[in-house]
This record gives C-alpha cells, structure tokens and sequence, in this order.
C-alpha cells in the first residue's frame, strides 16, 4: 500500500510518521507514504505555486501546472495508476466505511490544499474524489490528510499491540456502527467516582449486557442518527429496542 502526498510542507509529515503506535505501519512498509513537493516542479528562479484569482477577491490560487507536474512524476513512479484524493470543504466526510476502504486499497495520491485552494481545472482534470473532516476550514490538506493515514495504519495487522482491538472501535461494524462504551481503569474510587460495579464483577455476560446499553444510550444521546442507521440496517435486537423505548 503506498499514499504519495502533495504538499508544500513535507516537513510537517516527519513527527507523525516517526511517532506513535501508527509509526509500525509506516517504518515498516505495511503503509509506504512518499512526499511531494510541487514547488519542485513550479517554474522560475522563484518557483511560484500559487497566483491572484481571476476576477478578483482575497487571498492566492495554488496553480494548476506545478500540481500536474508533480502528479505526472507521481503517477510515473507507480506500478498503475492511483487514485487522486484532494482534502477540501466540499468532499464527503471522512467517515469508517471509507477508512475501511482505503485501508483494503492499493493506496492513493492525497492533495493537499493550500491558500484559497486550487484551480478548478486541476480538479476538474486530475481529482478522483474529495474528502472533508467536517464542516469547517482548514488551513491546509495536511491535517487531514494526517487523519486519514493514522485511521488507515491502525487498521493494518501487527499496528495495535491488541490483534482485533480496532474491532471495538466506535462505528466499526462489530458494534453495529455504535459508539463504543465508556472505559474505566484503576483506581476503583477517583475523585469521589466509583467504578460501576458490573465491571468488577467478574460476571462477563453482564459486563458485555451493561457495555451494548451503555452504547445504546451514549450513541442516542449523543449521535441519534446512528441508532436510526442500525435500525434501518436492521442491527438491534428486540432487546435493544426495548431498551430504547425505556430511555424516552
């Protein structure tokens, strides 16, 4: 699997790459990551990227020639060819369906924005798809497109210390794209808080019962269209839905 990116700051990728659990991916090879610089490829003694925008208005445009260039280079370099995703307002939001997908791909090249963004007509050549995290603005692809590798390296075998544990993920499947449970470790008493007492149990049926309710209820709570995707996807149980009538 190998992520090549398009960024005018390659030196913002080295702390995550070498940091973290997700650094087994990348030191590896399981996730071969390769930075790009487009002003390598911009023309000038001054090696310009980006320009005013037509028509007027604040801030520069990232140039479309110097991003082709780079991407011609990229795109050479690979066995076939890969898919473009661009980091930007106006994509799909990052969500565990995508990661998943990406995390069974051969890989992608990820563009990451700058300034007021990019020539239209580079997009409209060259993007294949574009990703959000949310609905706000960046100053930049680079975060996001930090997200999206992390969220693909611990989905790769041997990354987490517990084979599995990315199972018990929030939205992943196995919970039937819920919210995962809240996690309690030692001491017993903290701060006048006892740990719920189900967990001390021993009894693990009732500790995986109280773990599905607690899940039901934060995810009602908190993200209640997740609880209208499982039902119309047909994840709860008779049991869930008579815990849930109970909480209204």
């Amino acid at each position: 699997m190998r992520f090549d990116i398009v960024t005018l700051f390659p030196e913002l990728f080295a702390p995550f790459l070498s940091s973290g659990i997700t650094r087994r991916a990348f030191e590896s090879g399981l996730v071969d990551v390769q930075l790009a610089n487009p002003r390598d490829f911009a023309a000038g003694n001054y090696r310009r990227v980006d320009d005013r925008p037509f028509g007027g208005g604040p801030g520069m445009v990232m140039m479309a020639e110097p991003l082709a260039q780079c991407l011609h280079s990229i795109q050479s370099q690979r066995a076939r060819a890969a898919p473009v995703l661009l980091f930007s307002p106006a994509g799909q939001p990052l969500n565990h369906a995508m990661v998943q997908r990406w995390s069974d791909s051969q890989g992608a090249i990820l563009i990451c924005g700058r300034y007021e963004g990019l020539d239209q007509r580079f997009i409209d050549a060259h993007v294949t798809e574009q990703i959000s995290l949310g609905d706000f603005v960046l100053s930049g692809g680079e975060i996001a497109a930090m997200a999206l590798l992390d969220a693909v390296a611990r989905l790769q075998p041997g990354v987490l210390n517990a084979p599995g544990s990315h199972q018990q993920d929030s939205f992943n499947p196995v919970l039937d794209g819920l919210l995962d449970c809240p996690h309690y470790t030692r001491p017993e008493q903290w701060a006048g808080r006892p740990v719920p007492q189900v967990l001390l149990s021993g009894h693990h049926v009732q500790i995986e019962h109280w773990r599905r309710e607690q899940r039901l209820l934060l995810t009602l709570r908190l993200r209640p269209e997740l609880i209208d995707q499982a039902r119309r996807e047909g994840r709860l149980t008779g049991a869930d839905e008579a815990f849930l009538a109970n909480q209204h």
